[in-house]
């Protein structure tokens, strides 16, 4: 977590209401920080279903490994997040962590191992004593209240600047059911399938198969595509729980209408996460939104977008307001993914700077350079082939960056 917040960072922060049958506590273990928290539990009432989505790292960390165990199941009671040190790389040692970790939680909330989640995140490859936190953990289970999802936020935060949070309301077939969500993460961050962290919380009644699917459709436009560096954790973890505490009768069948809002609710509260996360980005001084247009199909319009809010040629040009669309051409080309030159069109916010292959003849260099200052920096590209589009989220490349990884685990 660093001292100086984002200059993106939003100016106010949710009002985060209780969600029935969450409960939250948090403490200051000292795994790595000192005179902030790093522990965070969640207690979570018995029928509580659950979905998750993880990184597809071939190196995933111990807690990684633990929840998809556990996943199946489709019950979770509890969960602990620790932040500091990712368990990941930890060979023999990091799996006994995850295990004392999962029986001192289990023991805490009276439930089984298999129906606690872990998270973990910090330094890969440092060896996590969970003599350090596990002795906190009956204590969180006691004091825990439904109040604290900003203490969540905070507890497990790394190179963070501001805690991410966000909520909705929506119409659940005539009952009222609440969504909240938090996440942290602003480095090391091209989530694959999953997230950074990010833990979701629901009162309506939805059963884990329907659950999981909900969660897998809502990944893909919003944290699947955000993007800060262009590598993805060996940690990521997304997690979304329903505690069927609203009152509505359970949904069993992915095709129930009442989804309907549901979804687009929960689709765009991850989209307002992922957001959080790029506007955090480590050094970020500038949002990206890249907007391709026109490719081929929906999954060629997401490569081409990702090549160009992945390269570090477009990303230090918006970092020095220059408004080089031959960078974006350039991470056009290289995607692998069909386009024609002759046919491309360029927009910086609403400034057209290329069309049909060449310079705009209505090209200003003052407008643009007025575009270029703005904190969000949308980039539309517009193939000429097809229907397909999609929308990256991502952020500029800044000297704080390389400043803040260059001793990250100092």
């Amino acid at each position: 977590m660093s001292d100086a917040v984002s200059p993106l960072a939003p100016s106010t922060y949710p009002d985060m209401p209780s969600i029935a049958g969450v409960r939250i506590a948090t403490a200051a273990a000292g795994i790595k920080y000192r005179g902030r928290t790093d522990v965070m539990m969640m207690v979570l009432d018995e029928g509580t279903s659950v979905a998750g989505v993880f990184t597809t790292s071939r190196c995933p960390s111990a807690p990684v490994d633990f929840c998809r165990a556990n996943l199946p199941g489709g019950a979770a009671r509890a969960v602990v997040v620790n932040s500091g040190n990712a368990n990941a790389f930890t060979g023999r040692r990091g799996r006994e962590t995850t295990h004392a970790t999962a029986e001192a939680a289990a023991a805490a909330v009276g439930c089984s191992v298999s129906e606690v989640f872990l998270a973990s995140t910090g330094v890969i490859g440092e060896p996590l004593d969970a003599g350090r936190f596990t002795h906190v953990l009956p204590e969180l289970a006691q004091t825990a209240t439904d109040s604290a999802w900003r203490h969540a936020a905070e507890a497990i935060m790394t190179t963070d600047t501001y805690p991410k949070m966000a909520t909705s309301t929506v119409d659940f077939g005539g009952v009222s059911v609440s969504i909240n969500g938090i996440a942290k993460g602003a480095g090391m961050i091209a989530p694959d399938m999953a997230t950074m962290l990010s833990f979701v919380a629901t009162d309506a009644a939805i059963a884990a198969p329907v659950l999981q699917g909900l969660l897998a459709e809502a990944v893909a436009p919003s944290f699947n595509s955000v993007t800060v560096d262009s590598d993805t954790s060996t940690s990521d973890t997304l997690l979304m729980f329903a505690t069927g505490r609203a009152g509505n009768a359970p949904v069993t069948d992915a095709d129930d209408a009442r989804l309907g809002a549901f979804r687009a609710a929960l689709r765009e509260l991850l989209t307002d996460l992922a957001r959080q996360v790029a506007r955090d980005g480590e050094g970020a001084r500038k949002e990206i939104q890249v907007r391709v247009e026109g490719a081929v199909d929906g999954a060629s319009a997401r490569r081409i977008a990702l090549s160009i809010a992945n390269s570090p040629l477009v990303k230090t040009a918006i970092a020095g307001e220059d408004a080089n669309w031959g960078r974006v051409v350039m991470a056009v080309g290289k995607a692998g993914e069909p386009a024609d030159r002759d046919r491309l069109a360029i927009s910086f916010g609403s400034v057209r700077v290329a069309v049909d292959g060449e310079r705009d003849p209505a090209y200003s260099e003052a407008e643009a350079s007025e575009a270029m200052k703005e904190d969000v920096i949308r980039i539309l590209v517009d193939i000429g082939l097809g229907d397909g589009a999609w929308t990256v989220y991502g952020c500029d490349l800044t000297k704080e960056y390389v400043a803040i990884n260059g001793d990250y685990r100092s």
